[in-house]
């Protein structure tokens, strides 16, 4: 292979710049490229769609606009702030983040990108787009969705899973940055990959400024690049999950340290599918005493790596034990965040009829 055969198009940053100028998305980080606000909306992206973003980073900012805000935090109210966005070590990180800039930094988010890649959970990717669009330095954001639009640019037929292949595009990308703009190019490149140059079903080539100098496109190859390594398919996890209420109060308990959903409140559970009879003398291992016991159906949650299949059991109690944490209705409603995997069972909490 020669070296300059997957080369970028000298033509690229014109060609994005000016089809950003003209189409790209209103989105509320977008109006203001102070360093907080882009950092939030950026660990918010990740692995979660803009339109689910956008309500979320809204109350985020409203409620905590600042570094030494998000720093002080209780962690209740982030968590709560976080709630149904998943991944919730990204939350956590955030607040870790803003402690290290207002202990090391005076409260002032640092400036180059060696400083904001050495904060807690931000990877290059985060780092270079923090850089490039609050400081307009010229330090790209490749992932995944940038490095499909260079694999069809460029017709290149080599695995974008390999961490080479990032480093190689990033340093290609670094060699072409304007010299004024240096955010909306690296915006520019987002953007086309989110709207145009779609990662499932068929790019929108027609609507492409780039469909002139696409390799794949002139090849008619659009549909077979990016090459990627096969995703291995997830684990299914059999669950039963108890929801106790005595009168106005509900059994809450909270996860391990380590692990999936670490650290987080869930309702009662375990392992597999427990029969009426299992799960009686499971309930009653734990000290709850039973007034009635019911199937309140089953539900499904699916992670990245594995799928919860989830059969509910609804108790009322006389008795709800010692070992569970108890809240109301309005607690559980208003500050208690519960991971989306089991947010979804809250409505099975009323009684038939109700």
């Amino acid at each position: 292979m020669k070296k300059d055969q997957n080369a970028l198009p000298p033509r690229l940053c014109e060609l994005l710049l000016a089809w950003y100028d003209r189409n790209q998305r209103v989105l509320p980080w977008r109006e203001n490229t102070d360093p907080y606000r882009v950092w939030v909306s950026e660990i918010m992206l990740q692995q979660t769609r803009v339109e689910a973003v956008i309500p979320y980073y809204e109350r985020f900012l409203s409620t905590l606009p600042t570094v030494e805000a998000l720093a002080n935090a209780d962690e209740q109210l982030l968590m709560k702030l976080w709630e149904g966005l998943g991944y919730y070590t990204r939350v956590r990180n955030l607040q870790k983040s803003a402690r290290v800039i207002c202990e090391q930094y005076g409260g002032v988010f640092p400036s180059t990108f060696e400083q904001i890649r050495s904060l807690p959970g931000i990877g290059d990717y985060t780092a270079g787009a923090i850089s490039s669009i609050a400081f307009e330095l010229p330090t790209p954001a490749v992932d995944g969705n940038v490095l499909r639009v260079l694999s069809r640019v460029t017709a290149d037929d080599r695995n974008i899973d390999d961490a080479a292949l990032k480093k190689e595009y990033t340093e290609r990308l670094r060699a072409i940055y304007p010299v004024a703009k240096r955010g909306d190019f690296t915006q520019s490149l987002m953007e086309l990959g989110a709207i145009v140059c779609l990662p499932n079903g068929e790019p929108k080539c027609s609507h492409c400024p780039l469909k002139s100098i696409c390799q794949a496109h002139l090849q008619g190859r659009e549909m077979e690049l990016p090459v990627r390594t096969p995703k291995k398919s997830r684990k299914k996890q059999q669950m039963t999950v108890f929801l106790l209420k005595r009168g106005d109060s509900i059994a809450l308990c909270k996860r391990s340290s380590v692990g999936l959903l670490s650290g987080m409140w869930e309702f009662p559970n375990t392992d597999g599918f427990l029969t009426r009879q299992q799960a009686e003398e499971w309930l009653r291992q734990r000290g709850v005493t039973l007034e009635s016991l019911r199937s309140a159906g089953k539900a499904k949650h699916i992670f990245s790596h594995i799928e919860w299949d989830m059969k509910v059991w609804l108790a009322e109690c006389n008795c709800l034990g010692k070992q569970f944490e108890i809240v109301t209705q309005r607690q559980l409603n208003d500050h208690v965040a519960l991971p989306t995997a089991f947010g979804q069972l809250v409505p099975f909490l009323k009684k038939e009829g109700e």
